[in-house]
């Protein structure tokens, strides 16, 4: 039986009608509330009872009645402080549940019923229904699921396995935490899924990016062969209607297929020095071109390049003085 000082703290609460009474109206609540908190102070007789305000999440405030006291769920785990508010429409709704954690013993982070702030969130609480529920079951229930799940951070592992779990509301609870540790690996496992596919994705961007600008590169030097293409074809056209002018017949056998040398044949002395003219230049430029791709490669050192280019330029100079009718730079006559 409860202590007759806890029986007169909770009448005098309850039947007080002064500036300070409690926000209980109904009277019959006001008995079903005594009857709870006696047998919730017989089955747990070092509990203590006071009356305070209490401010509900949307700021509304009230007075009323809470009990608190320690749980000792294992003789190896530290002890959990449980403070109950009955609500004012208590046992119509369920009573708010809370744990005081400090330092030494912090609420452990993702406990399936236990919030960081420390507010218990069981399915017992969740399925609250009247007349099935009361403050002793309510303790009675918490005692067994953290003796499975303890909420402080004194243990790395939690286990749902007690030989005890054997009636519904214990195989709900069970099945709860369990479900909670599971979507929690599930979560984990898909962030860091989602990391990995992040990184791939900006891999995948950035290789698309190399991608356009490979495009685009290839595209433009499509347009600059067409365009060379085009132009090739012009001079083709003009060469074509020279030979045809001066109709020369080695030329008719280049256009037949026959041999090229043959076409291009100096006829006369000026045609011959402005050939080898020409043909000095162009070796020139193909010598030149071999050191650049030499000096590239490795095979001479820059100081040889460096003196066989000048020596090769010098040459050029004076060819192209020498014959004036060469277009620096492309070879061709004027």
């Amino acid at each position: 039986m409860a202590p007759s000082f806890s029986i007169q703290f909770i009448e005098t609460a309850l039947f007080c009608t002064t500036p300070f009474a409690l926000s209980y109206a109904d009277p019959n609540q006001k008995w079903l509330i005594r009857k709870h908190l006696l047998k919730l102070l017989q089955n747990y007789p070092d509990f203590n009872l006071s009356n305070d305000t209490f401010i509900h999440n949307d700021g509304t405030t009230v007075n009323l009645l809470n009990v608190s006291g320690y749980l000792n769920v294992s003789e190896s785990s530290p002890s959990i402080h449980l403070t109950i508010w009955l609500h004012e429409d208590y046992p119509s709704m369920a009573p708010m549940v809370f744990i005081t954690s400090n330092s030494i013993n912090p609420i452990r982070q993702n406990h399936p019923f236990v919030t960081p702030c420390g507010v218990i969130i069981t399915p017992y609480l969740q399925t609250w229904s009247y007349p099935g529920c009361n403050l002793s079951d309510l303790v009675h229930n918490l005692v067994k699921i953290f003796s499975c799940d303890h909420p402080f951070s004194y243990s790395s592992e939690s286990s749902f396995t007690h030989p005890s779990l054997a009636s519904k509301r214990e195989a709900v609870d069970r099945l709860s935490g369990m479900l909670h540790y599971d979507v929690a690996a599930f979560q984990a496992k898909t962030s860091e899924e989602i990391e990995e596919l992040s990184v791939v994705q900006d891999e995948m961007k950035e290789r698309a990016g190399v991608i356009r600008n490979i495009g685009s590169e290839l595209e433009h030097e499509r347009k600059r062969l067409k365009e060379r293409a085009t132009e090739l074809a012009e001079k083709a056209d003009v060469l074509m209607n020279w030979l045809k002018v001066n109709n020369d017949p080695k030329a008719i056998g280049v256009i037949l297929g026959d041999e090229i040398e043959e076409a291009f044949e100096a006829t006369d002395e000026k045609s011959k020095v402005m050939l080898y003219g020409l043909a000095a230049d162009e070796a020139i430029e193909d010598a030149i071109y071999a050191l650049d791709k030499a000096l590239v490669q490795g095979v001479v050192s820059f100081d040889i390049y460096i003196r066989q280019v000048r020596i090769l330029a010098r040459e050029q100079f004076f060819c192209r003085v020498q014959h004036p009718q060469i277009d620096e730079g492309s070879g061709y006559t004027h």
